[in-house]
């Protein structure tokens, strides 16, 4: 950032007084501009013992199968992004079945958010941002092909829940550092 969005002044690089952290401040009015994380929310289709995946058409990891998902808007509940953003890139309607996975992923400022789904349907597609979209048994799971480590987290968490308990608590953890794809695996 190099200019104050209030009133068009330079900005600078310091810690206001009473934070600990370093902010852009308005050399001019004072306006601090705060930078907080971004949440990304979406959601664990799944139709009897498969999950739906979509093979992102767009950068980052272009080509690569990831969960549907992307980026909250403003005036958006997070189940509201997630639901939109399963709509928009797998054009499937689920019924939320509760959040699984925050995973926190600092060295991005990302917050990513799963939410376990039913689909309510069997009909599904690519939809712009992906290329195809597929369901997976476990097995069948393109691991060493998932575009984001806190996809293969949650895959991974997901069916060992199913297999040994089926309780599907909500899990935080962070991603610290950024992994191969299917490292897990």
């Amino acid at each position: 950032m190099h200019y104050c969005s209030s009133c068009g002044s330079s900005v600078e690089f310091r810690i206001p007084e009473g934070d600990d952290r370093q902010r852009h401040i308005c050399s001019s009015c004072g306006t601090i501009h705060y930078s907080n994380p971004r949440i990304v929310a979406g959601t664990i289709p799944v139709r009897e013992d498969r999950v739906l995946l979509c093979r992102r058409a767009i950068e980052p990891r272009y080509g690569f199968w990831t969960l549907p998902a992307g980026f909250m808007e403003n005036t958006e509940t997070t189940t509201e992004a997630a639901l939109r953003e399963t709509l928009e890139e797998a054009c499937v309607h689920v019924e939320l079945e509760g959040l699984y996975t925050v995973l926190n992923v600092p060295h991005i400022d990302q917050v990513h958010m799963y939410f376990r789904a039913r689909m309510i349907n069997e009909e599904f597609g690519a939809g712009e941002e992906s290329l195809e979209t597929a369901l997976f048994r476990e097995s069948e799971i393109p691991w060493k092909e998932l575009a984001f480590p806190t996809v293969s987290e949650t895959l991974t968490r997901y069916f060992q829940d199913r297999a040994n308990n089926q309780r599907f608590e909500v899990t935080v953890d962070d991603i610290r550092q950024p992994l191969k794809p299917g490292a897990n695996r």
